[in-house]
């Protein structure tokens, strides 16, 4: 363009075309990512459920059928040791029978987890009920490792005789379930973490 015999350029810059991705798909890519390791938690989940149910099933088994009888006996007497002799132990089969229960009735809770990764009603569900199993099957395995200390050492204070050097296979029986009881503490443990890790991703 000229004007008093002036020449005035005018550029005009290529608008370059850039290319946005719409966000509805960057969501869908992430609840798709999201998606995928919530599920890997739930099977996981659902893999520490199985081990726990046997953990303590196995406990409360082991402990219920814990009954020995010595060769010798009297006149009047028959020595023998059972775990109803001793009511911490019929505490113990109670609670991990009840842990046991729990822990089979709440599979299918999980499987929900794993088909709907996303439902976090399921999750909180579980983290409060696997919270008041934890609580029972820590009191009970507690419970039981303190007979079970008194059973191996005695206690010389209070003139209590150590019963396992006579009853070897019952306190091989009691000793196994409690093991086992603490085998399941830790599997309960890790299913509330990673139920709250999949709750916070939410």
């Amino acid at each position: 363009m000229t004007s008093g015999g002036d020449s005035i350029k005018i550029e005009v810059s290529e608008t370059r075309k850039v290319e946005k991705v719409p966000m509805l798909a960057v969501d869908a890519r992430v609840q798709e990512k999201r998606g995928r390791w919530k599920k890997g938690i739930a099977i996981i989940d659902f893999i520490l459920r199985l081990g726990a149910i046997a953990s303590s099933l196995g406990a409360a088994a082991a402990m219920g059928t814990s009954d020995e009888t010595l060769p010798f006996f009297t006149q009047f007497f028959q020595f023998e040791a059972s775990y109803d002799d001793m009511p911490t132990f019929m505490f113990f089969v109670i609670a991990m029978a009840i842990v046991g229960g729990y822990l089979v009735l709440s599979l299918p809770f999980s499987i929900v987890t794993i088909v709907r990764p996303h439902a976090a009603g399921p999750r909180l569900l579980l983290i409060i009920l696997d919270t008041l199993a934890l609580t029972l099957n820590t009191a009970s395995a507690a419970a039981g490792t303190a007979i079970v200390y008194l059973a191996h050492n005695g206690n010389s204070s209070a003139n209590w005789m150590a019963i396992c050097n006579q009853y070897t296979d019952f306190c091989q029986a009691v000793s196994g379930a409690v093991v086992s009881s603490f085998v399941a503490v830790v599997l309960i443990v890790f299913m509330i973490v990673l139920s709250a890790c999949a709750l916070r991703g939410s």
